[in-house]
């Protein structure tokens, strides 16, 4: 299918740290980072594969006969939503690294909130010997809405730690050892869910769902006494000022976000301040970036032995 023609790369990651991988990744082909001023002037008509996250406006005018898109990451809307997008696959970027960093903040921030972290933080830095008696995890129903292939990772470790464990996804799935919703029972999961686990992709329909609404039907004197909001899926799903008034009119009993409706998340925001609130930059489960670039290389030998594309999103699903 391809005369081994360069891989663009339009990869909004580290400048620094991509330049110095390409140097040796793709070694068949070579790559064309539009980072490098040089690229400018080069003619990309005829490249048929992209790597892209959150790429220029213009990359489709410059690089008109495209074949497949690769994602730079597991979500996929920051090119979904660009003009005149080109009716071709869109790869996204599913690795096992990538799954398991995200597991880990997942579980992390369970823990968190279930061991009172903040009240020990507090304490700390007081000089106070203050001892807490939390719950046992197995008190506490963690509710992970989104379930592939991060969703059942972080499902099954939660179920290591112990978690009572439910799942909600828009359509019905079945996932071994625990109970699961699909899209009419959400008020259902949700009146049954102490820790509720954002891990959507961003689609019309989950654009602003975690609202004041939705925080309200969240189970309420459970074994933490009130309702933890995670989201570690997309800033644009959530309404933030809600979930600041939820915290502070007591419908919320804390957060953990890594992502949000503005990023890098302005000084003057709110959340920073809020206690039992915890705070990452998006880097919850970050694309290592050769193995994002191994994921490329399989996807591109496997289309070219006539094998069909493994993780092609489903455009009217939105991912």
């Amino acid at each position: 299918m391809s005369s081994r023609l360069p891989i663009l790369v339009d990869l909004k990651f580290d400048p620094e740290t991509v330049a110095r991988i390409l140097k040796t990744a793709f070694a068949d082909r070579g790559s064309i980072n539009l980072a490098d001023p040089a690229s400018k002037a080069l003619d990309l008509t005829g490249i048929d594969y992209a790597l892209l996250w959150k790429p220029d406006a213009d990359i489709f005018k410059r690089a008109p006969n495209l074949k497949v898109l690769f994602s730079g990451g597991a979500g996929v809307d920051s090119i979904l939503s660009i003009p005149d997008l080109p009716d071709i696959p869109i790869v996204r970027f599913a690795d096992r690294s990538l799954t398991t960093r995200m597991s880990e903040w997942v579980v992390m921030q369970c823990l968190m909130h279930l061991r009172l972290q903040r009240a020990h933080d507090r304490d700390q830095r007081d000089r106070v010997w203050g001892k807490l008696v939390p719950p046992e995890a197995a008190e506490v129903t963690v509710g992970v809405m989104g379930l592939g292939i991060l969703g059942q990772d972080a499902v099954a470790k939660l179920r290591v730690m112990g978690f009572n464990v439910i799942g909600w996804s828009r359509s019905k799935k079945q996932v071994e050892g625990i109970e699961t919703f699909d899209g009419p029972q959400l008020d259902t999961f949700l009146s049954k869910t102490d820790i509720v686990v954002g891990l959507l992709p961003l689609t019309p329909d989950t654009t602003g769902l975690y609202d004041k609404a939705f925080f309200k039907r969240l189970r309420q004197g459970g074994a933490l006494g009130k309702p933890v909001f995670i989201n570690a899926g997309r800033g644009k799903s959530q309404v933030q000022a809600d979930i600041v008034a939820s915290i502070e009119s007591g419908v919320l009993g804390g957060a953990s976000l890594d992502v949000f409706e503005v990023e890098p998340l302005p000084a003057n925001d709110p959340l920073w301040h809020l206690e039992n609130v915890f705070i990452t930059p998006h880097d919850a489960a970050i694309s290592e970036e050769n193995a994002l670039f191994r994921h490329v290389e399989t996807q591109i030998a496997r289309l070219e032995r006539g094998e069909p594309l493994q993780f092609v999103v489903d455009r009217k699903a939105g991912y």
